[in-house]
């Protein structure tokens, strides 16, 4: 478990090595729901993600040792650009690995950064483990996306942005795939406002740590029907010493789920709209709100827009299929 005091001092640590991102109304989202629909904008963050706040913070607590030796991670692509990006700031080696399908647009980033990038496995677990057996093997340090204190403290500081900003909030909708994100901002969130809920949003086609919640046990992907998604950052399983696992069942309220044509919707909407360019997990938590509008009537949510690192021939390809669906042709129906 991490504690408040972890994340105040996180934030104390990386406040100068990131964005204090913005968190705006939604006019068309307040109107959907008729509530206040508020958008914290980490996908404006320096990495184009959340990710670079607990990859700073990790950075920061490697010994001098480990710094020389070099680290290692895996990752879908936020987090290895993050790394990469922190690495480079504090000049230290470092090697990357990734699934063979990781979108261009996540790859091109990665290279622009001096690391050695390894492509490996069709899904992240088989990059995971690849990476985890070169550690061993090389006598790297590993940095995990979401199974690290340190990593999830750095990412918990949004939360307490989002406190300060909006103290009256009533409702912090998460994207979650392992959990670091999610486990982060509700230590924040519940031990300065404890009454607020925490909502985690998971897409339909992988959902690990949802069933995981649901069964009271870190389930393996194998014990678990997915499939793909356009919201390609969550996807994959969560290692059974999870840390976070534990933090969500403390801490997070309920599970959302939503389907592929939504998370479409709320890609789009967030361009056409908002003018927002945002990937499909980033997008989750708007998917929620579209998908479950009644649940926000008459409240003030946060939906934290979580990375914006989507391909241009994914984001227009979206656009080309929203067009030209019958769901679109008035926007009164959101």
């Amino acid at each position: 478990m991490i504690s408040l005091r972890d994340i105040i001092q996180a934030e104390k640590k990386i406040r100068s090595f990131v964005k204090k991102t913005s968190l705006v109304n939604s006019k068309f989202l307040s109107e959907a729901c008729k509530g206040k629909v508020y958008l914290k904008l980490e996908n404006q963050q320096i990495s184009n993600s959340f990710k670079i706040r607990g990859a700073t913070y990790r950075m920061l607590h490697l010994s001098v040792e480990e710094r020389k030796r070099g680290i290692i991670t895996a990752s879908s692509g936020n987090h290895a650009i993050a790394v990469a990006m922190a690495a480079q700031k504090f000049n230290i080696p470092t090697k990357i690995v990734v699934p063979k399908n990781t979108p261009k647009k996540k790859i091109e980033k990665i290279k622009s950064y001096n690391v050695n990038l390894v492509m490996y496995g069709d899904i992240y677990d088989q990059a995971e483990e690849k990476a985890l057996e070169l550690a061993e093997k090389k006598g790297l340090t590993y940095i995990s996306p979401y199974n690290d204190k340190h990593v999830i403290a750095g990412q918990g500081t949004i939360g307490l942005e989002i406190i300060e900003e909006l103290p009256n909030v009533d409702i912090v909708i998460v994207p979650v795939g392992g959990g670091g994100l999610i486990s982060g901002i509700s230590t924040a969130v519940k031990n300065l406002k404890p009454n607020v809920k925490v909502f985690g949003v998971q897409p339909e086609t992988s959902a690990v740590m949802y069933e995981s919640v649901k069964a009271g046990r870190i389930l393996s992907l194998s014990e678990v029907k997915t499939s793909d998604s356009i919201a390609d950052a969550v996807l994959g399983g969560v290692i059974k010493e999870a840390i976070t696992f534990r933090i969500i069942q403390k801490y997070v309220d309920e599970f959302l789920l939503v389907d592929e044509e939504t998370i479409r919707k709320a890609v789009y909407l967030l361009w056409m709209k908002e003018k927002q360019r945002v990937e499909g997990a980033g997008a989750l938590s708007v998917a929620a709100i579209l998908a479950h509008k009644n649940r926000f009537l008459d409240k003030r949510t946060v939906a934290v827009i979580s990375g914006g690192n989507i391909d241009d021939e994914l984001l227009q390809s979206i656009n080309r299929r929203i067009r030209r669906s019958k769901s679109l042709t008035s926007s009164k129906a959101f």
